[in-house]
């Protein structure tokens, strides 16, 4: 079955879709916003909402994109743990993922945090493991410059090997609670971590008993073969970032091949690239839409964005004129600017060109059309084997999002290629994923050492 989940991003993602006259107003911080947000995407039996994060205010330097709200810039955002268990007080099956760095954050914290959600929600939480791409967020954390790569993937790597030891700290019957014996809790059933490792000394155990899901559904991207050969070991989902099905296709048959190499059955990670869909109930109304949003972009505010995405300023190049060379690889890294410069590079495409392309989507493919057309593109993605499901961006909220649910949704359960009913409780339900075995016990004692 195909998996489905949106970004709930309340100034859509396009860079003119908040200024749309169907947009939300006043987004900055507004909960009731969010709430109907996470409730139109479980009315649309969505596996989850995905719930990107930076570690900072970005763009400051770069004056016309920061006014202009570019996403990533997140100038006014929640914690998305703490946004994510007040929505999980107001949904009952749709999954909550969030993202935490484990460059600038500690094992035990992160391991508290998403095993406390997933309690919170009966079993609906995942975390989007990201390393932290973006130089500047490092000033804010007691660094004076950027962590190098090998140490970000060095310490993410046994992050979360040890995040996932301290999830098995308790037995699934280790809180007895007999108030008629007088105990509360079986002391053999929960185990000290005791790790010491290159980056992280840990002894635990973790003061959260083990979770309706076991552990948490566990996300990653990254583009990097140290990235691929990270989440092909530890990952539960992968969000995939590429420009076409046919990059996807690459992607996913990679990810595939790498955990059959490792081991892992192949079907224990769902491939999840992002989308942008502009659809309506016409082709004719897409297209509209999709003009008069990127009509709200003027040529400054693109060559900006598209500067941000490449790491390099585009101003002084004519707008015409071709995307001049950039360095392949930068501090940070991105799989979006990675992709982005693949495809202009493959398609000979003009500055104008690249960010009209981008921008629409910011980054993501476009699918544009009515239903069937747009159900006829995920279809061909999913049976392409491009996918497991979709990331699905939505340019302007919440009328995009509600399309989806009211148009595309109806076509994909009519085809047989999507839920019509949630299978279970929990986000490992409805992805198909199983529940991981505690590494430490058994459901009657101490597993082997």
């Amino acid at each position: 079955m195909m998996s489905l989940f949106t970004i709930p991003n309340l100034g859509g993602a396009h860079l003119g879709g908040w200024r749309h006259p169907a947009a939300y107003a006043n987004t900055v911080m507004n909960l009731d916003q969010a709430i109907e947000v996470a409730k139109l995407a479980e009315r649309g039996k969505f596996d989850g909402v995905f719930l990107a994060d930076g570690n900072g205010v970005r763009d400051m330097d770069k004056p016309a994109l920061f006014a202009a709200n570019h996403p990533s810039a997140r100038p006014g955002v929640f914690d998305p743990v703490v946004l994510m268990t007040a929505l999980a007080t107001h949904t009952t099956r749709l999954g909550l993922v969030s993202t935490a760095t484990t460059t600038f954050d500690e094992p035990f914290h992160i391991a508290r945090r998403f095993a406390s959600l997933d309690h919170i929600s009966h079993g609906r939480a995942g975390w989007n493991l990201v390393t932290a791409s973006n130089p500047g967020d490092a000033l804010n954390f007691n660094h004076s410059e950027f962590v190098s790569r090998e140490d970000r993937y060095g310490r993410a790597e046994e992050f979360i090997e040890v995040v996932r030891g301290l999830w098995d700290s308790w037995a699934e019957d280790a809180f007895v609670q007999d108030q008629g014996a007088g105990q509360y809790l079986d002391p053999a059933r929960v185990r000290k971590l005791n790790h010491q490792g290159k980056y992280f000394r840990v002894a635990g155990p973790l003061n959260v008993p083990r979770t309706p899901q076991g552990h948490p559904v566990v996300f990653m991207a990254g583009q990097s073969a140290r990235g691929k050969d990270l989440a092909a070991r530890q990952a539960d989902a992968m969000f995939g970032a590429g420009d076409s099905k046919e990059s996807c296709q690459a992607d996913y048959a990679d990810i595939k091949s790498r955990m059959v190499r490792l081991g892992r059955n192949p079907d224990t990670l769902r491939f999840i690239p992002g989308v942008s869909i502009f659809v309506a109930e016409t082709s004719g109304e897409a297209d509209d839409l999709y003009g008069e949003l990127n009509e709200l972009i003027s040529p400054a505010l693109g060559v900006a964005y598209l500067s941000k995405i490449v790491t390099r300023d585009l101003t002084e190049f004519p707008v015409d004129g071709p995307l001049p060379e950039v360095p392949d690889t930068v501090i940070g890294g991105s799989s979006v600017r990675s992709f982005v410069l693949k495809m202009a590079r493959r398609e000979n495409l003009t500055i104008r060109q690249t960010y009209q392309r981008v921008v629409p989507g910011f980054g993501s493919p476009v699918i544009k059309g009515n239903p069937a057309q747009v159900a006829d593109a995920l279809e061909d993605w999913y049976a392409g084997k491009a996918c497991d499901g979709f990331m699905i961006s939505n340019p302007i909220m919440p009328v995009a999002l509600r399309n989806v649910v009211d148009l595309v949704v109806p076509e994909l359960q009519r085809r047989g290629l999507f839920r019509k009913e949630y299978d279970g409780p929990t986000l490992r339900d409805h992805m198909g994923l199983p529940k991981p075995d505690n590494a430490y016990f058994s459901n009657t004692g101490l597993a082997a050492e």
